[in-house]
């Protein structure tokens, strides 16, 4: 496993510091602009109706700011949020303690939504209907069901699997949002605020060169300026321009088009190992010695808007645009 991608999302160290450049306003965060004008007409009238918000399920790849939006509706709101995650929530009896510690209109957070239990699916259904829940007191013919009344208060779901969450829970949002891909202008917005914030330089030009490389997700453009910002500190002036920047996101072996190590193998697979296709992802990811939630979570999306593979019934091929890309000729069995 490529632990050190820069690309992806499974460099944790600096997570604290990129905690500090989220914005903390619907007017600070950039892109996802319908996003923002619903959710600012659906914050207000609730709040002038003195009542929570409906539970709101944002859905995308990651990095592109799910769990930010997340913290801004309750700040927007004027309310505390809870944080918790799909895998974290192992038992209903975790679900109940966090439920019913919450403070009328607070907003609950479950990243990974679609990675909840059965079993703590089925406490959350009431909940958000009803705002109660049943808890079971005992085992067997002495058990015990005690309903508990909880305060209302909004659920935040994230996830990057849409299609995995169950039809119950998915009826249950009443507001549904796609979280999308950044255009190069806002990421370069991004970058310059970033670069503000942490005391960078960072020149017109320089702030595009890592804008076009960074998948259309922030996360990575912020990322991807703080690598920048090494190289400009120990072999430039400190400050990046396009230059610095080229130089150092070459070193990353990260190409202009955003594509890194990872998404060159998979074409490169693709092509070599299984004749542009069609593949299964097991197989793909068996070639890769990768891990298929990677593939699928990580690498695909981009590649897919970039339109450089396809998803079909038969598995994954590889278009014409990844063979240009690759510099090769349209093999016999593509398509």
């Amino acid at each position: 496993m490529r632990s050190e991608r820069i690309a992806g999302t499974r460099l944790e160290e600096d997570d604290a510091t990129l905690v500090s450049l989220r914005p903390s306003s619907l007017d600070e965060y950039i892109n996802q602009r319908e996003i923002k004008e619903k959710l600012c007409v659906y914050i207000a009238a609730a709040k002038k109706r003195g009542e929570s918000l409906d539970h709101v399920l944002l859905h995308g790849p990651p990095g592109l700011g799910k769990t930010t939006l997340a913290q801004i509706i309750a700040a927007e709101m004027g309310v505390d949020i809870r944080i918790s995650s799909g895998p974290a929530i192992e038992k209903a009896g975790d679900l109940a303690a966090i439920l019913t510690n919450l403070k009328p209109h607070d907003v609950f957070f479950i990243d990974e939504v679609h990675r909840l239990r059965r079993n703590v699916e089925e406490i959350l259904y009431p909940a958000m209907e009803d705002y109660k829940i049943d808890i079971i007191l005992g085992e067997g013919p002495n058990a015990q069901s005690l309903r508990i009344d909880l305060p209302p208060f909004t659920l935040v779901g994230a996830t990057t699997r849409a299609g995995l969450i169950s039809a119950p829970m998915r009826d249950r949002f009443e507001v549904k949002f796609r979280v999308g891909f950044y255009s190069v202008e806002d990421l370069k917005t991004v970058v310059v605020r970033t670069g503000r914030i942490l005391g960078i330089g960072v020149s017109d030009d320089g702030a595009e060169e890592i804008a076009k490389r960074a998948r259309g997700t922030p996360r990575i453009a912020n990322r991807l300026l703080r690598r920048t910002r090494d190289f400009a500190e120990v072999e430039g002036e400190g400050a990046i321009d396009a230059g610095i920047a080229r130089r150092s996101l070459e070193m990353l072996r990260i190409d202009e088009r955003g594509l890194d190590e990872l998404d060159r193998a998979v074409l490169v697979a693709l092509v070599d190992k299984f004749a542009g296709g069609p593949v299964g992802l097991d197989t793909l990811a068996a070639a890769l010695s990768e891990e298929k939630d990677t593939i699928t979570d990580i690498v695909e999306p981009f590649l897919l808007q970039e339109g450089l593979i396809q998803r079909t019934p038969q598995g994954r091929i590889a278009t014409e645009r990844a063979l240009s890309y690759l510099g090769q000729e349209r093999p016999d069995r593509l398509f």
